[in-house]
């Protein structure tokens, strides 16, 4: 049956699967970084004791993990424009909403690793003459950092692979690509197959790595 489909004939389509990729990486990679420091601050909001801050980082977190990442590509390439008049180009657009939905997702990951520390270490750095700054620089961050590392891996996982419905905003990341290809030639099932495999190739590399991360680290 197999034999209806000619994978081979995917080479000639290749540069154009690598201009996607290409994309697929760069919103990822640069969206997670912005998402990672978003997520960091508004975490750390999460649990401030000042009530503004700590409202302002809630109705980030709440309203971003509430709505799905499709909606919100529809509504900052579509809808935010009209507003602030200003358009975005669709990578740029791309690569806000990864930062954002990340982010949002972060801020729990950092918030819950943070309160998982024992409340004696705060104790303890402070009896050393720390205030509560540096206690949490030297202290209580680099031991909450490493509880972060297997949630932080599954979340980039997860915002990789959000990056296919981009395709609705017209990223020409690998969804974008691939179903043009197959529009015009006809080969879904290669096509399709192939882009699978690429995502996949992506993931299984990237928790290979986080692997790697967390036995170095001891996690």
């Amino acid at each position: 049956m197999l034999d209806r489909f000619n994978f081979s004939g995917v080479v000639e389509f290749l540069p154009q699967l690598m201009t996607g990729l290409y994309y697929t990486l760069l919103i990822s990679v640069v969206g997670l970084l912005i998402g990672f420091v978003l997520g960091a601050i508004f975490g750390l909001g999460r649990i401030s004791r000042i009530k503004i801050i700590y409202w302002i980082s809630s109705v980030y977190i709440e309203v971003l993990r509430g709505t799905p990442v499709l909606v919100q590509a529809i509504w900052i390439f579509y809808a935010l424009p009209l507003i602030i008049y200003y358009n975005f180009d669709s990578v740029t657009a791309g690569i806000i909403v990864i930062a954002l939905n990340s982010g949002a997702y972060i801020a729990e990951i950092v918030r819950g690793a943070v309160v998982s520390i024992e409340k004696g270490q705060m104790e303890a750095g402070r009896s050393l003459g720390l205030n509560h700054r540096q206690t949490m620089r030297h202290i209580i961050w680099p031991q909450a950092f490493k509880r972060m590392i297997p949630p932080l891996g599954n979340q980039f996982i997860i915002s990789i692979k959000d990056t296919s419905l981009l395709s609705v905003i017209l990223v020409p990341e690998l969804i974008f690509q691939g179903r043009l290809i197959a529009a015009n030639h006809f080969n879904a099932v290669e096509i399709y197959t192939t882009v699978a495999v690429f995502y996949l190739a992506i993931t299984l590399t990237l928790s290979f790595v986080l692997s790697i991360v967390e036995r170095r680290l001891d996690v």
